[in-house]
């Protein structure tokens, strides 16, 4: 029976690739010389830690993180922006968690929306992807379809294991 797989799983080597890009730009800029701005990934827990010295940095850092990391390729959606800064002695920080993975409440409302399309597949819940099988190839296609163009879903997907 053919089958896919729903994931969301951000490219590590890119995330890096775009962090040492922003760290770069971060030295050339006029409005962060003689700051103390730094902007550091923590690959094992998958968290971006920016910290200045500027007053209004953060969001400056923010809009920088997000243009490179498009450049590299990956979705702006990946980054959890809604922790607050918070002062640390005479800098700034704020820590941006890494969407790495299908939540539980995400993937129940995937499944639903394939659900209620009325396609003739079968959607499972497995640890934080979610595999669906149908009988063919074009229903699965359809939901592919389907998802791609879903605007409430809040994480970025992609499609593997297509047999």
């Amino acid at each position: 029976m053919p089958s896919f797989d729903i994931i969301s799983k951000v490219d590590i080597q890119k995330l890096d690739n775009a962090v040492n890009v922003v760290k770069k730009e971060l030295l050339t800029r006029y409005d962060f010389k003689g700051t103390e701005t730094s902007v550091e990934l923590d690959k094992k827990n998958i968290l971006l830690l920016v910290s200045t010295s500027h007053s209004m940095g953060t969001g400056a850092i923010v809009d920088i993180i997000i243009s490179r990391s498009m450049k590299q390729g990956l979705d702006a959606r990946f980054f959890d922006f809604s922790k607050e800064e918070y002062p640390s002695g005479k800098v700034i920080k704020k820590d941006i968690p890494v969407k790495n993975g299908i939540e539980r409440e995400t993937a129940k409302k995937i499944v639903k929306i394939i659900k209620d399309s009325g396609a003739k597949v079968q959607p499972s819940i497995m640890d934080n992807l979610i595999r669906v099988s149908g009988k063919k190839i074009d229903d699965l296609q359809a939901v592919i379809g389907l998802l791609k163009g879903n605007n409430t879903i809040d994480i970025p997907l992609q499609f593997e294991n297509f047999k």
